[in-house]
């Protein structure tokens, strides 16, 4: 949820703690804060609210000459976003640092503890306690080891952490630990790096070592780095993963924003991944590490997934049982980790989609599954993330990184890579031959053109953009698989702009929120010609007598949508009307970027939002 960046070496440190923080800026910006142990062995920070860019102005005249330190961009759990919530949070003595993402859970009772024992706090937060912690344990059992301390200090916490940790006794050194949230360290000539994720690193090597859960790492300025594991014991051969994208692809490129330019990134996107598993034989899905046999024994999926790779599980859901004939229960995460009855066979196969591979929620329920004896499969976005580690097997969705805190070529990428599983599974079960699956492989290879020709035209979008101007709420309708279109695209309008908006099934409109039309009011419907285009017709005609402002996905030449809506979003044939959800969604997410920018909104950092949600 909050970015950690870490630097020990030869270099000056603050310049990459805040250009790394610029690159984790969408893990949270609300607050930010910089720690360096100077070159007259005291510790110098800068922190404050706001983004990273206000943090930069700041050091500009601070006293940050060395070349330890360690940074953090916040997103606030505990505490308002403040200068005084800021990260880093130092001990009472002032020799200790640290930064921290994840969520202390007893942080009441050791925060109550440490206040009966003479500390100091100076924040809000919950992290603060953990520089106290490690205070104690350099005053005590472990003075001098700040490794050891920091070892002390999280075995009295409970709940979830990626912590780095300087000392001013400790020159040269960083120390690290990971449980629950992820870390990333790296080695060069120039030094140790710390980060957490692989987007701050590309840009100083390609080859990464992501902790595990309960590991540590001491970083030195010599660039050497030890990993150990949850015992302080030595791991010899630490897995390492290859950055297979690069720095540049992480920046703007020329575009305005993020959003834009990931929008137009996605036929690209679609067109790797395809190229990757389609082949002349069928669908290649080598990192499923299933048998033929087991495949086509799966009796159950469980679809589980959070927020827009939620929409992802329900397009998922129709394509598997359509193609595949398989059973699918598709839930949040965040509820399905209390649900007290899960049906689990020998054959059930749960499928976790999750774009960042760190949502704690999407996480949790994996371990649960696995710990029922389920295989576990992770669809996913991001290289050597842990919900690729924690799974049976993982199917890369090869989008490359995406930085604008709302999902637009992760989300279509995620729905083609489900495609490609409900292929795979229908090859394995018998319900389709080669000659089905090559032409749904057909079907697949037309995707990124026709997204291509939905961008060219985005002025439909922009036009359509000026319905909302004076609105505060809309109103999203799709019928059969594009009710989730729908809900997609409500939540990317309410991402970015700000602006209410609700998805239904169309038929259901009649059934309350028909209460809402008034004229004027914007709906938005995804009509494409398909087997219920009649009847959202019939629920564009309802719109329209109550004097709403209908605006429509439709299929091109689509006259009968054309006479009764204001503005169409036009969207080339589709040959299988299950794929149209991955064409249509991408006229919503340039709409919702054009009505956002005409409120003045950030589109890359939505307020409140992080990318990567990494706490429950």
């Amino acid at each position: 949820m909050c970015g950690i960046v870490g630097y020990t070496g030869r270099n000056q440190a603050s310049e990459y703690l805040l250009q790394g923080l610029q690159t984790l800026e969408y893990r949270g910006y609300d607050s930010a804060g910089i720690e360096v142990l100077s070159t007259d062995g005291a510790l110098h920070g800068v922190k404050c609210a706001g983004r990273v860019a206000v943090l930069a102005d700041r050091c500009e005249t601070a006293n940050l000459v060395g070349t330890t330190g360690i940074a953090h961009t916040r997103w606030a759990t505990h505490g308002a976003p403040t200068d005084r919530n800021a990260h880093p949070h130092r001990d009472c003595t002032g020799k200790i640092a640290i930064v921290h993402n994840g969520i202390i859970e007893n942080f009441r009772e050791l925060r109550s503890y440490l206040k009966r024992n003479g500390h100091t706090f100076a924040s809000d937060t919950d992290s603060e306690v953990i520089a106290h912690l490690v205070e104690d344990a350099w005053a005590g059992p472990c003075r001098g080891d700040l490794l050891g301390a920091v070892h002390n200090a999280c075995g009295r916490l409970e709940g979830s952490w990626a912590l780095a940790v300087v000392c001013a006794d400790a020159p040269g050194e960083i120390v690290v630990a990971r449980n629950g949230s992820p870390l990333v360290v790296a080695s060069t000539p120039d030094g140790a790096y710390a980060a957490s994720d692989i987007t701050p690193l590309a840009s100083i090597t390609s080859h990464v070592i992501p902790l595990e859960n309960g590991q540590y790492a001491r970083l030195q300025e010599s660039g050497s780095i030890t990993v150990y594991d949850s015992d302080g014991a030595v791991v010899e051969h630490p897995s390492a993963i290859d950055i297979d994208w690069d720095a540049s692809a992480a920046t703007l490129g020329g575009y305005s924003d993020f959003m834009a330019k990931e929008i137009a990134e996605q036929p690209e996107a679609i067109d790797r991944l395809l190229k990757a598993h389609v082949t002349d034989k069928g669908i290649k899905l080598d990192e499923l590490s299933m048998t033929e046999d087991e495949l086509a024994a799966v009796d159950r999926i469980y679809l589980i997934a959070c927020g827009t790779s939620y929409h992802v599980g329900l397009i998922a859901r129709t394509l598997i049982q359509t193609w595949a004939h398989v059973p699918v229960i598709c839930e949040y995460a965040s509820e399905f980790n209390y649900e007290q009855d899960v049906l689990v066979t020998d054959h059930t196969l749960c499928v976790i989609i999750t774009q960042s591979g760190e949502t704690a929620d999407t996480l949790t329920a994996a371990r649960r599954m696995r710990g029922m004896g389920c295989k576990v499969f992770a669809v996913t976005n991001v290289l050597g993330s842990s919900a690729a580690r924690e799974s049976d097997g993982t199917l890369y969705v090869q989008a490359g990184p995406e930085v604008c805190v709302c999902s637009t070529k992760a989300y279509t990428a995620q729905m083609v890579a489900c495609a490609l599983f409900a292929l795979r599974l229908a090859q394995a079960r018998g319900g389709m031959d080669a000659d089905e699956v090559a032409r749904h492989c057909a079907d697949l290879e037309t995707l990124p053109d026709l997204i291509s020709t939905v961008i060219s035209r985005s002025w439909q979008d922009k036009q359509a953009a000026g319905v909302f101007r004076r609105s505060h709420s809309a109103l999203f309708l799709g019928r059969g698989v594009n009710s989730t279109t729908a809900y997609e695209g409500a939540l990317k309008l309410k991402e970015v702009s700000y602006l209410h908006a609700e998805a239904y099934p169309a038929g259901e409109m009649k059934h309350g929120p028909i209460a809402l039309l008034e004229p004027g009011f914007p709906v938005v419907t995804i009509v494409p010609e398909d087997r219920v285009h009649d009847k959202t017709i019939s629920n564009i005609q309802e719109v329209i007598a109550r004097g709403a402002t209908c605006v429509a996905v439709a299929t091109d030449g689509d006259e009968s949508v054309a006479s009764l809506c204001e503005h169409v979003l036009w969207i080339p044939p589709v040959s299988d009307e299950l794929l149209v959800p991955i064409v249509a969604a991408v006229h919503l997410q340039i709409l919702a970027r054009y009505v956002a920018r005409s409120r003045g909104c950030d589109v890359d950092k939505p307020r409140n939002l992080a990318k990567s949600v990494t706490v429950e």
